[in-house]
């Protein structure tokens, strides 16, 4: 199944969870740490409430700073464009459209720091099943998208560890390429 099949798919808490994990593991460009969307993931396993998320996502925006800087990074742009589309309540349609541009998103961050080309021009064939000539950083990415969706689908608030999991994964992978980066000048 594509990614935007188990996108279009997946409840309202498939689609929070799938949303912050994108966001998740492009926080490094934004300077966050480990801990600093780990409230976001905890509101979406209490239980179906949702209650604190708003609170929680405006405490992670202030940590994470404001608007778009001058001479920030394009990758770092779209991570940042993702934290402010953030909705303040995690359902309904608003939730879809925020988790469907993240993965947009999410893919296109780490097609813009992969040092091998994607033969596609767009993420859009890679979200609809089309993966020939796929660079391993989007690869990778696009990957966790779908297991963290699956995951969810399966378990429901029991996979959120296993999403979670996945995410820390894929942070840590975006945290090394963004240093080997900055080595590489």
């Amino acid at each position: 199944m594509s990614l935007v099949d188990l996108i279009a798919q997946a409840d309202e808490r498939g689609l929070a969870a799938s949303g912050l994990a994108c966001l998740d593991r492009c926080v490094p460009l934004l300077g966050g740490d480990d801990e600093v969307l780990r409230p976001l993931w905890a509101n979406l396993a209490d239980a179906g409430d949702t209650g604190d998320w708003g609170e929680r996502l405006e405490d992670a925006r202030a940590k994470l700073g404001g608007p778009e800087e001058p001479g920030e990074s394009e990758a770092a742009m779209l991570a940042r464009r993702m934290l402010a589309a953030a909705p303040d309540d995690p359902v309904g349609g608003p939730v879809r459209v925020w988790a469907d541009a993240c993965s947009v998103a999410a893919l296109q961050i780490h097609r813009l720091l992969d040092l091998v080309d994607d033969e596609e021009s767009s993420v859009d064939a890679r979200r609809e099943g089309r993966t020939d000539g796929m660079s391993p950083l989007v690869a990778a990415e696009l990957r966790r998208q779908v297991v963290v969706l699956e995951v969810l689908a399966g378990h429901g608030a029991g996979g959120l560890r296993r999403a979670l999991e996945v995410s820390i994964e894929g942070r840590r992978v975006l945290q090394a390429v963004v240093a080997r980066r900055a080595r590489l000048g």
